[in-house]
């Protein structure tokens, strides 16, 4: 079934009703930073180029200290106990890097990442799920990404559609946490490989136009960030061969 699409100017009332960080063509507007997905040296690098040198060095000694006694031991260890000071420490623009890193040189593993996520703070959660596609190589850590997508919290669901869930997230759950972006406002800039995994998906397509026919019924402002989407499904399926794990839903 077709769903009508809106015509341009309706796009651009809807953006107009609902503050956007955007153009009508979907780019961010110049100064609007695009989310990026850096790899542990890029973290480490940042740090140590922007870390005041008081941080710097307690950044050193809780890696090294990680390093020495990595995985968990008795009800709290000692890494931990750096994760829970990465704010004080580091600063709260620094924090994320600097506990990915910290539960990278403590080698954590679903296990211990597990117990931080459910123990720690809404922060140290938003860590673990940024350090899962550069931690855990399969698909084992998915319930941490499926908990963070049933809230509301929208630091968390940007951290949750990252690459890890790029990677393993099943098409019907990859397709729920794109429209809970879009329901909850968190930018699908935000939602790695997004046009990889949307192109071609004729059951998001689908979705996205109940949808936004359902807000426009309500007279609602539908997200621009719905047309990019759209438009991203009516773009050429990737080639036989490529590397696509999720597929059509049954």
């Amino acid at each position: 079934m077709t769903h009508p699409r809106a015509t341009p100017a309706a796009r651009t009332e809807s953006a107009q009703d609902a503050p956007s960080t955007r153009t009508h063509t979907g780019r961010p507007t110049p100064g609007t930073a695009t989310p990026t997905h850096p790899s542990l040296t890029d973290l480490r690098h940042h740090l140590s180029t922007h870390l005041e040198p008081a941080a710097r060095t307690w950044l050193d000694h809780a890696l090294d200290e990680a390093a020495a006694h990595p995985g968990l031991h008795g009800p709290i260890s000692v890494w931990e106990l750096r994760l829970a000071e990465a704010g004080r420490r580091c600063g709260p623009a620094h924090a994320d890097a600097a506990r990915v890193l910290i539960l990278d040189a403590a080698r954590a593993g679903i296990d211990a990442l597990t117990r931080v996520y459910f123990q720690g703070t809404a922060d140290e959660r938003r860590a673990v799920l940024h350090a899962l596609p550069h931690l855990v190589s399969g698909p084992g850590a998915l319930p941490l990404i499926e908990g963070a997508l049933r809230t509301n919290d929208t630091r968390l669901l940007s951290a949750a559609v990252g690459p890890y869930a790029a990677r393993h997230l099943t098409a019907h759950h990859w397709r729920h946490a794109v429209l809970k972006c879009l329901f909850t406002g968190v930018p699908v800039d935000h939602v790695a490989d997004l046009p990889r995994r949307a192109a071609g998906d004729g059951e998001l397509a689908r979705m996205l136009g109940d949808y936004a026919a359902e807000r426009t019924a309500a007279g609602r402002a539908v997200p621009e960030d719905l047309y990019r989407v759209l438009d991203l499904t009516e773009s050429v399926t990737p080639a036989p061969g490529t590397d696509r794990p999720h597929g059509k839903e049954s």
